[in-house]
Parts: structure tokens; sequence; C-alpha cells
């Protein structure tokens, strides 16, 4: 797909399957991610990230050659994503993504990431906008969204199930700038 420094984004491969159970079945991982009361098993792994998607792309992120995280963008529409209402001259795209090696936290390669990912989307002319919808109280990931160039849009009220009860959501955008350059 695209490399970006030390960072080596490419399609999700069976291989990666391993990886996947051990990230989604870390409380601490979780705890952002799908939730600590939905661990994640081979089974579980193979239904979500190996299902027929055309419409995602599924990526892993890798690190000096280490496998550390997952990334997924798509084109919101219908099929993909509840988060409508965009303007139809305007391609927006979604993304979502986690570390899922603890280690590899606080050093600034999520930022690293999102910002290659952005560069990724809008260089290929592939959006206009990219919008991210985390949940009010992740302010790690929040702060580095908006340390990437996100903006808070407004806030998604009980936007997504998560352990046990719906919690809000902000949605966060990043527009490319009219004047050719980025925003």
């Amino acid at each position: 797909m695209y490399k970006a420094g030390k960072l080596f984004v490419r399609s999700i491969q069976q291989k990666d399957e391993g990886s996947l159970v051990k990230w989604l079945s870390n409380p601490t991982v979780l705890e952002f991610y799908e939730g600590r009361d939905k661990p994640y098993n081979l089974s579980m792994v193979r239904e979500d990230f190996y299902g027929e998607e055309p419409d995602i792309h599924k990526c892993i992120v890798e690190h000096a050659g280490v496998s550390i995280g997952y990334i997924q963008f798509y084109e919101i529409n219908e099929r993909t994503s509840d988060l409508t209402g965009y303007d139809k001259k305007k391609t927006v795209y979604g993304m979502d993504q986690f570390i899922g090696e603890p280690s590899y936290w606080g050093k600034g390669i999520g930022t690293e990431l999102v910002q290659s990912m952005l560069r990724h989307l809008l260089q290929r002319k592939l959006a206009d906008v990219v919008v991210l919808d985390p949940q009010t109280t992740n302010e790690r990931a929040i702060r580095c969204y908006e340390k990437c160039g996100f903006k808070k849009v407004r806030r998604l009220h009980a936007h997504e199930f998560h352990e046990g009860k719906y919690r809000d959501c902000w949605l966060m955008e990043y527009r490319k700038r009219t004047d050719g350059g980025n925003k």
C-alpha cells in the first residue's frame, strides 16, 4: 500500500490472524476498540476482518518491520457507515485504527500513522474530507487526531454501543483546503 519513514501500511493477509487475535483479546487495547467485554478469538477475527467487504480497505501497520497495529479506510456511503449528510460533490472517507502493541504507545507512532494515511488519501485525490468518530472519553486518540489537524464537528449522542451501553462520540473532520493546501 505505502511506506512512510519506519511505517509500512499493507493489505491484511491471512498470516496476520494471530496478531489480530493477540491485540483484540488484550483488555488494554479493547478499552476503546470493540470493548473489554468482547475479546476476540480466531473465529471472530476471521469473520470481522476477512469477510467480504470490498468497500473497506483493511490494512496491517508495521513499524521497522514489526506488525504493531491495524488501520482501515473506506468511502463513506450507505454500505460502510451511518455518518451521512455530506455534500454529494465531496468525496468523504472514514478511517479507524489502533496500535495493538501497547509498548508502541506514547511514541508518536499513532500520529505518524494518521498523518501518513491522510497524505495517502489526499495526495492520491481519493478524499476531500476524512472523518473519524472516537468516543468522547478516548482523550489520547482525540489529542492525536487534533494534532493531525482534525476538528471536532459535533457530538454524536449514544453513537456507539460499547461495554454494555451506548457511548457518545465526536465526529471529527479533516478537510482538504480549496486553495491547494491542507488544513
